[in-house]
């Protein structure tokens, strides 16, 4: 396995201005981490997941280049509101340990206001960098997107290995870092529950899960793939059922796993 991975090409400047390819922001999210959060979504993602709702992140080349300064000067005027509620900021995407010097100085500077951090991320990181390690010690809570904990099926819904994924979780782990797992179950790809039952003893052992957070599959962003004269994967599939998401979550709890869905 490589010990690198690709990273965007952005133009390089010193301390808070360092920048950034972004592709949005929203200013009031509810899902992304603990109370109203201020979300930024970073451009740029090396995994092509069958059931993407963010297509249009994918190009490294997208998105619109802000400095840490310019993205700390359009959250502080939300600040109360995220005080409020428990909130703060989470970085998403794409995939944002491909930004990870651009991360790490803007949690560092948000810090510096007393704002919540949180990294949303699918855990590809490829060598712990001081980069990395910057970007991991001022986050707050960072939620590891696990697609799969079978590799061989991990390469089936996403196109690449899970070992870096996973490696991240076990590092995470090593940290005491207080950790959120996100877990999508899509039909037939990532329901079988031997391999639930695989997820809930690769977890069990970690001090550091907060949760286990069970995401049923939507479509809703397959109208972006038609936006790009794209098909999308995953045409006609359906959510799973209730039922089939209450028996994946009994499996997880039987590991000592707290779970939200």
């Amino acid at each position: 396995m490589s010990s690198t991975i690709a990273v965007l090409n952005i133009p390089k400047y010193h301390a808070d201005e360092m920048l950034g390819r972004v592709h949005s922001i929203e200013s009031f999210g509810t899902v992304d981490g603990p109370g109203t959060r201020f979300v930024v979504f970073l451009q740029g993602c090396l995994f092509r997941c069958k059931y993407c709702h963010n297509r249009d992140t994918w190009d490294l080349d997208g998105g619109e280049l802000y400095s840490v300064t310019e993205m700390v000067e359009q959250i502080l005027p939300y600040a109360k509101f995220m005080d409020a509620s428990g909130g703060g900021v989470t970085v998403t995407g794409g995939e944002p340990v491909l930004q990870a010097a651009f991360v790490g100085l803007l949690f560092e500077k948000l810090h510096q206001h007393n704002i919540h951090t949180c990294l949303d991320t699918n855990g590809y990181v490829g060598i712990y960098s001081a980069e990395d390690k910057l970007m991991i010690a001022e986050s707050d809570l960072i939620m590891v997107d696990i697609k799969h904990i079978n590799d061989q099926k991990h390469h089936l819904l996403v196109g690449v290995s899970n070992q870096r994924t996973l490696r991240f979780v076990r590092y995470l782990a090593s940290l005491g870092k207080k950790t959120r797992i996100r877990y999508v179950v899509v039909p037939g790809y990532s329901d079988d529950l031997d391999d639930i039952h695989s997820l809930g003893q690769f977890l069990a052992p970690m001090n550091n899960i907060e949760q286990v957070e069970l995401l049923p599959y939507h479509n809703l962003g397959t109208h972006k793939w038609k936006a790009m004269n794209l098909k999308y994967p995953l045409e006609g599939m359906v959510p799973p059922t209730d039922a089939r998401m209450a028996e994946i979550q009994l499996i997880l709890e039987s590991y000592g796993l707290g779970i939200i869905r």
